[in-house]
C-alpha cells in the first residue's frame, strides 16, 4: 500500500500554523494536529489514561474522568523528571495514533502533520519534509493580544521564550512559509501544495 508524503508544518506560537494547515485543508488534503489530538487521547485513549494515572496518581483526572489540565501542569511545570516521565507514556501513543491516520489516507498525495514541536524531517520521524511558518514577534504579540486578551504581553513574552527560536526553528526547515503581511500567504502555500503533488505523480 503507498503511504503518502508526509509534510510537517511547525511555528512558534502566534506564527500563524494553524491557518496555514486550515489553507491546506481546504485544499482537500488531510491535516493531523499533534497537540490537539494529544488533548483528544488523553481524555479518551483507555491505555494512556492508565498510563498517566501510573505516573501522577489518581488527582491527573477528576471525578468523572475527565484529564485535570491545571493540576498536571502545575505538577510538572518545576519537575522536568516528571515532565518526561509524562511524555514518555504520551508521546508512544500520539505516535500510534498519527501512524493508523497516515494509513487510512492511502488514496491522498501528501498529509500534513501540525505540531508546535518537530525535528528536522528523517530526524528519527516518518516525515518527509517540513514546513516552518514564520512571523516577525512583534506582529505574533499583536495576533496572541486579540486572540487571547487575557494574556498580558508578558505572559506571551514568557511563552515565546520558553519555545525554540526562529533560528533554531529555520534550521528545520524544508521550506519557510513567510506569515508577515507584507507578502501573500495563498501563493507561497500553492507553490508548495503543486510541488508535493507533482512528487507524487513523479
Amino acid at each position: 500500500m503507498k503511504t503518502p508524503l508526509q509534510i510537517g508544518v511547525t511555528g512558534g506560537i502566534g506564527s500563524g500554523k494553524s491557518v496555514v494547515c486550515a489553507v491546506f485543508a481546504s485544499l482537500g488534503i488531510p491535516v493531523y494536529a499533534a497537540d490537539e489530538r494529544a488533548k483528544w487521547l488523553t481524555e479518551h485513549d483507555p491505555i494512556l489514561k492508565a498510563d498517566i494515572q501510573r505516573v501522577l496518581g489518581s488527582n491527573a483526572y477528576d471525578v468523572v474522568g475527565r484529564y485535570n489540565r491545571v493540576w498536571v501542569a502545575s505538577q510538572v511545570f518545576a519537575d522536568p523528571a516528571l515532565l518526561a516521565a509524562l511524555n514518555a507514556v504520551i508521546h508512544p501513543r500520539v505516535l500510534a495514533d498519527t501512524a493508523a491516520w497516515v494509513n487510512e489516507q492511502a488514496n491522498k498525495p501528501y498529509v500534513v502533520k501540525e505540531a508546535a514541536l518537530m525535528k528536522a524531517a528523517g530526524s528519527g520521524n516518518s516525515l518527509d519534509r517540513v514546513i516552518v511558518v514564520q512571523a516577525p514577534v512583534s506582529l505574533r504579540i499583536e495576533r496572541i493580544r486579540k486572540r487571547d486578551p487575557q494574556r498580558s504581553e508578558a505572559e506571551i513574552q514568557q511563552i515565546i521564550d520558553r519555545q525554540i527560536s526562529d533560528a533554531e526553528r529555520t534550521q528545520l526547515a524544508d521550506y519557510v512559509i513567510e506569515n508577515d503581511e507584507s507578502q501573500l500567504l495563498l501563493p507561497q502555500i500553492i507553490r508548495l501544495h503543486d510541488l508535493f503533488s507533482q512528487q507524487v505523480s513523479n
